[in-house]
């Protein structure tokens, strides 16, 4: 059934008013769908996205924005335990945000590149914004 043949309750037979396309060119329907975001590239995104809903996670993140960090040093700064950061820097890894490098006997971790700091503070100027 299509959404504009549902009858709601408190919807008339004469308020339904099927939807017709507008008179669009179909050249510009079929330009206009070439720019649709593929389901395999939404799939992606929505588990990137997904991933990135943990507070420990975002929290790291609004560290490593900062400085570079050893697992210690995020672990002391964030008052979590050691095992637990490296737990999160993992899946931050694996989702290609973070990057590390050994030094010595450290690692240090750092975002990967200027586009995790650019998404991580649009996110976060975008919620500072007043209505």
């Amino acid at each position: 059934m299509k959404v504009s043949d549902r009858i709601h309750t408190n919807t008339t037979k004469e308020d339904l008013i099927p939807c017709t396309p507008h008179s669009l060119d179909s050249e510009f329907i079929d330009t206009f769908k070439g720019q649709i975001l593929s389901s395999e590239k939404a799939q992606k995104m929505a588990e990137f996205f997904s991933l990135l809903g943990d507070t420990n996670r975002l929290r790291i993140l609004s560290v490593l924005a900062k400085q570079e960090l050893c697992v210690c040093d995020l672990a002391a700064t964030l008052d979590m335990t050691e095992s637990a950061v490296s737990h999160q820097l993992r899946t931050l890894k694996a989702m290609r945000l973070v990057a590390y490098q050994k030094r010595g006997r450290k690692v240090f971790y750092r975002l990967l590149d200027h586009h995790v700091l650019e998404l991580y503070s649009s996110v976060a100027e975008h919620l500072d914004e007043t209505d």
